[in-house]
């Protein structure tokens, strides 16, 4: 059986040892000729993409939403610090049952229907928030936020890369997290100037713009592919890629892709820990788990305590942040495709390492006499520091990746597993944030700062560069590179080949 998978892999996928030790090497990996396919923008491909990402500017709002809200929700309901972060990290807890779900209903239902649920549950939790009357009514809306919210954060990057061609794929994609940015800093803006009641109400406008435009945008071809709708996976095929484009090529790659992968395996969950999807899983799982214990997500939903404690004016300090963290998005963005994703990547965790470390020293100084007054400019410096490193790589490219390195067969249960990871590591950082800044603010963040040096380590020898490849070569190298970057398979494959010759 091993012999008949490692064949049936080799006949697409060729792989030849790493020469430099680190990553997963694609540069000596000699596939296939690609697909010939349009990479023209059309007009269908676009508005998709947009529809899509309507969620995220929900996801981007509901993120910041505490912060600015802390303030008033603390005052009118007499809520403690204990009481409040479990109103802050309970839509982590909604976020943990959706990405359980999320994979399923995304696999038997389709993008589009678990998207619409997604908007259904995030309108339902704002209007809880808006109206409520007491904690409960609150805690309720976050948590229906939080699963919708769940629903989509691995569903959306997975259409919008399905739907697009390789060279196009990486600044379509990192639209999601471009929205998600938007939707931050609007609410760091507005929040300072409008109540708490009147900020939900704002978060409602793009779960209903999107309720309405989700009718007029194609389902994800490769899903239609992988139900047995034909006739439709060829139509929207053809409509992605333009009427005058030849698919001819593409489509039989897909097929070809999914009859490889569906071969022997079935739909349960298991099936995702055999041992040819070990590097997708270590590389989805860790990134995942690094990228919310980096401690952004909590700075985020806290940044107004973090602002306290430093001597800096709430609105002054959300309004720089607000400002800063959108041209940031977009410049990662546009280098996506042209940079690479791993390089981006390291970029960025390396400068999380630096200005966490400088945050850590600046909240050290506010016990040094005669040095108490650097703490507000070096805290403000490095957390915008922190804003723009976390927008250029940390904060986006893991969805991406996520999105195109799981097959079609496991990418359901591969989708529930890292979206649960960052769901329950979120919820960790988010509801312990505040105990411990009351612990020792220096010391929170030099944890942060050796989390993200440790982050460093794990993208430069695990993580690949995917720039510029189909869904398909990708899937396939990385899964086959399990075998041959072990010397007992790759002598196995080499005795099987002399065998035959």
């Amino acid at each position: 059986m091993e012999r008949q998978n490692l064949e049936e892999g080799l006949q697409a996928t060729l792989l030849e040892s790493k020469p430099h030790g680190t990553g997963i090497d694609f540069s000596n990996t000699r596939l296939a000729p690609p697909p010939r396919s349009c990479s023209s923008v059309t007009a269908v491909l676009v508005f998709s993409t947009l529809v899509a990402v309507c969620i995220f500017f929900c996801y981007g709002f509901a993120l910041g939403y505490s912060s600015p809200a802390e303030p008033g929700i603390m005052e009118d309901l007499g809520l403690t610090v204990a009481a409040y972060s479990v109103f802050g990290s309970i839509m982590t807890v909604g976020g943990m049952i959706g990405a359980i779900l999320s994979g399923r209903i995304a696999d038997i239902l389709g993008r589009r229907v678990a998207m619409l649920l997604s908007d259904i549950l995030c309108t339902c939790g704002w209007f809880a928030i808006a109206f409520g009357k007491d904690v409960l009514w609150l805690d309720l809306g976050r948590l229906s936020i939080g699963f919708g919210i769940g629903l989509i954060s691995y569903v959306v990057p997975v259409y919008i890369a399905e739907i697009t061609t390789k060279d196009l794929r990486g600044i379509f994609t990192s639209f999601s997290h471009l929205m998600r940015t938007c939707g931050f800093s609007l609410v760091y803006l507005v929040g300072n100037y409008i109540s708490w009641r009147t900020l939900a109400l704002v978060g409602v406008i793009p779960c209903l713009l999107q309720i309405v435009t989700l009718f007029f945008i194609p389902e994800s071809p490769r899903w239609l592919v992988k139900v047995g709708r034909e006739k439709e996976f060829e139509t929207v095929l053809q409509r992605f890629r333009g009427e005058i484009s030849d698919i001819s090529q593409e489509a039989a790659d897909i097929r070809d892709n999914l009859e490889n992968f569906h071969q022997g395996s079935g739909t349960r969950f298991l099936e995702l820990f055999q041992r040819r999807y070990a590097n997708s899983l270590i590389i989805g799982v860790g990134l995942m788990f690094l990228q919310q214990l980096a401690g952004v997500s909590g700075m985020t939903y806290y940044a107004a305590s973090i602002f306290e404690k430093a001597g800096i004016s709430t609105s002054l300090g959300s309004t720089v942040v607000a400002i800063t963290v959108i041209p940031a998005s977009a410049v990662g963005a546009l280098l996506m495709d042209k940079a690479g994703r791993r390089p981006l990547l390291l970029f960025s965790v390396a400068g999380l390492c630096i200005c966490f470390f400088v945050m850590g020293l600046a909240f050290c100084f506010q016990e040094i006499p005669h040095m108490e007054e650097l703490t507000p400019i070096l805290v403000l410096i490095s957390l915008v520091g922190v804003v723009v490193a976390d927008a250029v790589g940390m904060a986006g490219i893991p969805w991406v990746v996520m999105s195109e390195i799981f097959p079609m067969n496991v990418k359901a249960a591969a989708g529930s597993l890292v979206t649960l990871v960052y769901w329950s590591c979120s919820w960790v950082m988010t509801y312990t944030f505040n105990f411990m800044m009351e612990w020792s603010s220096a010391g929170t963040f030099f944890i942060f700062s050796g989390v993200n040096l440790t982050t460093v380590i794990f993208i430069a020898k695990m993580v690949p560069e995917t720039k510029g490849r189909t869904l398909e070569e990708i899937q396939s190298t990385i899964i086959f590179s399990f075998w041959f970057n072990n010397d007992c398979w790759r002598n196995a494959w080499c005795h099987i080949k002399w065998q035959d010759s």
